[in-house]
């Protein structure tokens, strides 16, 4: 079992920060654009209902499924389905998706979210834990060692240079929902 562990600090409410992760519509844009990943099938279980202070039902409840496909290499000619569930969720603490069918013999991923003040400014510190295996024993540890580790650094190093772009744009768009309702 291999573990991949990262943590990123925003500037925004937790609230905030746990509906824009637990939205699966912005998954796509957090992923490298050579990916070109893409939600083919989404099929939605209501979370239960948010705590007050929550931008509303944005997230996904356990037993959401989803199918993405993406592209695993760059200018691979191909696309790799991905089908997750969603398998524990709870409003502005964490949640798990669990990956069904897909290249990793084992995916389990946490996202988990919590209030922390840095140089006086109260934001969020989001933390995403992977525990993984990848098929071929003994093979795919040494893949792993000598590429599959890297690049899942590569790719949520990227992921957390769009969050920075994207949850400022996310929290906005919220803000004037709100200001228009």
């Amino acid at each position: 079992m291999h573990i991949y562990e990262s943590s990123q600090w925003l500037p925004f409410p937790v609230p905030m920060v746990f509906a824009f992760l637990a939205n699966p519509q912005n998954l796509p844009p957090l992923m490298p654009a050579w990916q070109q990943a893409r939600i083919e099938e989404l099929r939605l279980i209501a979370p239960p209902a948010p705590p007050a202070g929550s931008p509303g039902r944005l997230g996904t409840g356990v037993g959401t499924t989803m199918i993405l496909s993406f592209r695993m290499l760059p200018r691979l000619p191909f696309r790799m389905n991905w089908h997750a569930v969603i398998t524990e969720f709870e409003w502005n603490s964490h949640f798990y998706d669990r990956q069904t069918a897909g290249p990793f013999s084992h995916w389990r991923h946490r996202h988990s979210v919590k209030e922390e003040i840095r140089d006086g400014v109260t934001g969020t510190l989001a933390k995403d834990r992977v525990e993984y295996e990848l098929p071929l024993g003994p093979l795919g540890d040494l893949l792993n060692s000598v590429a599959v580790k890297a690049q899942m650094q590569r790719i949520f190093d990227y992921r957390q240079r769009r969050m920075e772009e994207l949850v400022p744009q996310f929290v906005e768009t919220l803000a004037k929902r709100r200001g228009n309702a």
